[in-house]
């Protein structure tokens, strides 16, 4: 019997504990550790919990390192850290600043001798192969991307920090009249700001002024300003029942014109009931096709531009022609 790709994982958050699942249901996969810098007591599949601190000792029981933390603090530390000790899979998602961590990955990967690939998700990740696809067909086109209907776990964490709020979420929710004129072939001038809503569900504290809460989270720069944003109050109950979940979504369309008066539209969409379920399901799919890279001999950093879709498949070539081509 063909040897399972050995994966690891490194942070137990809400994409680690994704990453947990989604390795289970890969049938060529088997899950060795997951690393932390808490201390687990257990994990849920019941492979070891290990510190971070003692990653290095496995360098040779795993094949591929999925890393599931944060773009903002956590990634672009561990990134190069952890891709001198093996291949790896991460979802750095700070669009402005994929370049130099793409740089930074490259450098440690290939003084390594190592196979990474950044940015794996769905955006950037799956959006970005579709944008990219889109615009080599029709060159003569614009594109569009709509967020949501989702929660912004970016945003919610902001709302949360504001004095007074006890929990909060916020979704954000693209407008429909835009999708449909998109949809419809139209020529829209519409900015992201303009192109979604900004809803907000807070549970106050008691006694809060929730007249300058939503007047904070309104006024709130980088996040909230020129936004159509809306706040609703709500009680823990209702907040328990209703937005304990992390869905999430959105659209990616081309549209474009190969003649005058001949207009197409390509659409991509995604209805997803848990982000990180589901982000980490990419992940797993990009880890096999990263161990297919370093077979292969590749040394250094990829994304999700440079793998041929086939690697991501535990089909073979013959069966892959055979059944969906």
């Amino acid at each position: 019997m063909k040897q399972k790709i050995r994966i690891g994982i490194v942070g137990y958050g809400n994409l680690g504990k994704g990453a947990e699942l989604a390795i289970n249901n890969q049938p060529d996969m088997e899950l060795v550790a997951i690393f932390s810098r808490r201390k687990l007591n257990s994990t849920a599949s019941g492979v070891p919990a290990v510190s971070v601190d003692d990653a290095a000792q496995y360098q040779d029981k795993i094949d591929v390192m999925l890393l599931c933390g944060g773009s903002a603090t956590d990634l672009v530390n561990q990134g190069p850290q952890f891709a001198t000790l093996f291949n790896t899979v991460d979802s750095f998602d700070t669009h402005a600043k994929i370049p130099q961590y793409f740089a930074a990955m490259d450098q440690a990967a290939k003084a390594a001798g190592k196979a990474v690939t950044i940015s794996v998700g769905w955006d950037p990740g799956l959006f970005s192969l579709n944008r990219l696809l889109a615009g080599a067909v029709l060159p003569q086109g614009t594109d569009y991307t709509f967020w949501g209907k989702g929660v912004s776990q970016g945003h919610s964490d902001a709302i949360r920090r504001i004095p007074g709020v006890k929990d909060g979420k916020q979704y954000t929710i693209p407008k429909d009249e835009i999708i449909t004129a998109v949809r419809a072939g139209q020529q829209v001038s519409a900015t992201s700001q303009e192109s979604h809503i900004r809803d907000c569900y807070i549970v106050a504290e008691q006694g809060a002024d929730h007249s300058a809460i939503e007047t904070a989270i309104k006024t709130m720069p980088n996040y909230f300003v020129g936004y159509e944003t809306h706040v609703t109050f709500i009680s823990e109950e209702e907040f328990a029942k209703n937005h304990s979940q992390i869905p999430h979504g959105g659209f990616v369309f081309r549209s474009g014109h190969t003649s005058q008066g001949t207009n197409h539209v390509l659409e991509f969409a995604l209805r997803l009931d848990s982000n990180p379920e589901f982000t980490s399901s990419v992940l797993a799919a990009y880890a096999r096709a990263t161990f297919r890279l370093a077979s292969h001999g590749f040394k250094g950093a990829a994304t999700v531009f440079d793998i041929p879709y086939a690697w991501l498949s535990p089909k073979s070539g013959e069966e892959l022609r055979k059944d969906l081509l």
